[in-house]
């Protein structure tokens, strides 16, 4: 998880994003008025997740206002576009997590974060694939194996989703913040049965 510090003002953003991408992409240049994805992936400091790079955009642009955003699109190169209108992320509150997004969705969540540890009752568990001679199978394992594992409360209200990150990244703090990141499927046993529910793999936040 990355912490990051969105925009305040349209000159702001373009100015950090137009900015020619790496030294081996010959064919963008800085201050052309187009955003192209390797100018993008630059800023974001990814090379070709394309989903997280929209996630980072959502997020890192998320404080300006809706004239500033939608200026911001039209300087995006047309490929651009089409993954930013593909992959931008719902914002939401935790009670609208089941009922309104899609597994492999981006989304935004507001709330305030609380670490859960392994000796806590919660007990979720994550599908992990397996490939042997060429034949992919899946193992289900605890989710805080994996990952940090934290709920991300709403604000005056009893409501929480499950949030994720690696393991060895820095922990989160207990006060009100945005999480950018994908929705996935979490299991859980009760009374013999396997409970689905979805939790945010969450890549990116800032303060709110």
């Amino acid at each position: 998880m990355k912490r990051i510090e969105p925009y305040k003002k349209i000159e702001e953003a373009l100015e950090a994003l137009d900015n020619g991408g790496r030294f081996y992409n010959i064919l963008t240049k800085a201050d052309d008025g187009i955003i192209s994805p390797a100018e993008l992936g630059k800023v974001a400091g990814l090379f070709g997740d394309k989903q997280e790079m929209i996630l980072f955009l959502d997020l890192a642009t998320s404080e300006l206002n809706d004239d500033a955003r939608s200026q911001l699109i039209t300087t995006l190169s047309s490929n651009l576009q089409s993954l930013y209108y593909k992959y931008t992320a719902k914002e939401l509150l935790p009670s609208q997590v089941n009922d309104q997004v899609t597994l492999s969705s981006n989304i935004i969540i507001k709330g305030i974060p609380k670490k859960l540890s392994s000796q806590s009752n919660f007990n979720g568990f994550i599908m992990i694939p397996i490939v042997t001679g060429g034949i992919t199978t899946f193992s289900m394992i605890p989710i805080i194996d994996t990952y940090d594992v934290y709920e991300i409360a709403q604000e005056e209200s009893s409501e929480t989703v499950i949030i994720a990150h690696a393991k060895g990244s820095h922990k989160l703090p207990e006060k009100c913040i945005k999480v950018a990141g994908v929705i996935k499927e979490l299991k859980s046993k009760k009374n013999k049965k396997t409970i689905s529910k979805r939790y945010l793999e969450a890549v990116y936040y800032i303060d709110a």
